[in-house]
């Protein structure tokens, strides 16, 4: 097993995304720094704080050099950050003197690191929006068609009282759709420019120093914090804590399709599933099971994550590496379980005649709250729950269905319609509906 399982060659088609997992490449993170650093040295020009010539001179040549991540890799090993190398080399491949003097002019490593990150940040965000719609608008087309599928709802593992499928879709989807609400709310706060110099005061800028980072904002098209942020990371952590919240969705989604596809149970059909090596007729259930470990995986990460905002004084290294080890692998795993998701939603198909078997079944035990109800029209409801509770042990004793019992005790009522599954699913039609309602009109994505 390698150590990261994430971008092996080995475990990456179950583990990895491709998409998201390209954001966070050596070339990825060398490549968004310099972008930085160019843009940097323009808004200075701009601003007078270096000559205008060489701002021009060195923000082209961000956008054309070409650095191997390798060749900074010993002095990342003694320096802890590679912007100290990334700077020299980026000096060193100008090859122009004059103009390489005013490179990275009064910042520090971390506001070039931590701009570079919230850069691929706007991008994952970007691309888990797009997902969540798609995986959204898929549970919701699957709520909607069966929002009148009975099935057996099940309380501590046992069987209760009739629920729809489509209910069942719309308990995975409808925290989705606050989830894509709370990544709206948070994007504004979590996009923004890091420049703040050696300690935060940015006073190797002077008086200009509040301006340049407000306009480096601009031009990356990010936000002013109006602040260093170098040693608060409550946004940072707030996007791991919403990362964790849903994949935690994602892998109820999960438990509950490794126990519907469960042998014996086999009330939902997978698309596909995975094999075994020995025994011909598995149809391993992959994908839930996959939804399942991300969503521990982002527990324990996130643990990390809430940790490392426990920044001492104005920088701490130790807390800040925390991040560098946990947080690529938060938004790549995340990013696998809302494919993994999406494919499930669109190919998984319920077994209607072995959920209503499911219902039927049992000596028909699930319509013992139903029962009591429909006694208690008549009589106290201590009375009829003491009776519905008899009549079950009889059932049990007897082998003998609750709704035959029933109707020897009470032949006047005609219990065959009022046991039936679809009297008793309560409003789980109506929330199956009101979630496809929902997923079927999202609201638009705000702009960054």
């Amino acid at each position: 097993m390698p150590a990261s399982p994430l971008d092996s060659s080995l475990y990456r088609d179950l583990f990895g995304d491709i998409e998201l997992a390209q954001l966070f490449t050596d070339s990825a993170e060398v490549r968004a720094m310099l972008l930085v650093e160019g843009a940097l040295a323009k808004v200075q020009g701009e601003l007078g704080l270096i000559p205008a010539d060489s701002a021009a001179f060195l923000h082209s040549a961000s956008m054309e050099i070409q650095i191997d991540p390798a060749g900074l890799a010993v002095e990342t090993g003694t320096n802890a950050v590679p912007v100290p190398a990334l700077v020299a080399a980026f000096r060193k491949a100008l090859n122009a003197p004059e103009h390489a003097q005013y490179a990275h002019w009064g910042a520090t490593s971390q506001d070039i690191m931590d701009t570079a990150l919230i850069l691929r940040l706007r991008q994952v965000v970007t691309i888990y929006d797009s997902r969540l719609t798609t995986l959204i608008a898929a549970l919701g087309a699957l709520a909607g068609a069966h929002a009148e599928t009975p099935m057996a709802a099940r309380t501590y593992a046992q069987i209760a009282t009739p629920t729809s499928f489509g209910a069942v879709v719309a308990a995975w989807g409808a925290p989705l759709i606050r989830h894509r609400a709370r990544l709206h709310a948070l994007r504004p706060t979590l996009l923004h420019v890091s420049l703040s110099g050696a300690v935060g005061t940015l006073a190797a800028m002077g008086p200009k120093g509040p301006l340049v980072r407000a306009a480096l904002a601009q031009a990356l098209y990010l936000a002013d914090p109006g602040a260093s942020w170098h040693s608060t990371r409550d946004t940072i952590a707030e996007f791991a804590g919403w990362i964790t919240n849903l994949a935690a969705s994602l892998g109820k989604m999960g438990e509950d399709l490794i126990l519907l596809t469960q042998s014996g149970i086999d009330e939902v059909r997978l698309g596909s599933g995975g094999g075994s090596s020995t025994m011909p007729q598995k149809v391993n259930p992959v994908a839930p099971s996959l939804l399942s470990a991300l969503a521990r995986q982002m527990v324990g990460l996130n643990a990390n994550m809430q940790a490392a905002a426990l920044h001492r004084q104005q920088r701490d290294g130790a807390a800040w590496f925390v991040e560098w080890l946990s947080l690529p692998q938060m938004v790549i795993g995340l990013g696998r379980a809302l494919a993994t998701a999406g494919a499930l939603a669109t190919t998984i198909t319920p077994d209607a005649p072995r959920m209503r078997a499911a219902i039927e079944g049992g000596l028909g035990l699930i319509h013992a709250e139903a029962l009591t109800f429909v006694l208690a029209q008549t009589l106290p409801r201590p009375e009829a729950q003491a009776a519905v509770k008899e009549l079950t042990q009889q059932a049990r004793a007897t082998n003998t269905p609750l709704a035959q019992l029933a109707a020897l005790r009470w032949p006047d009522t005609d219990w065959i319609t009022r046991l039936a599954p679809e009297a008793q699913m309560g409003c789980a039609p109506a929330e199956a509906r009101t979630f496809a309602d929902a997923a079927r009109h999202p609201k638009a994505t705000p702009k960054s």
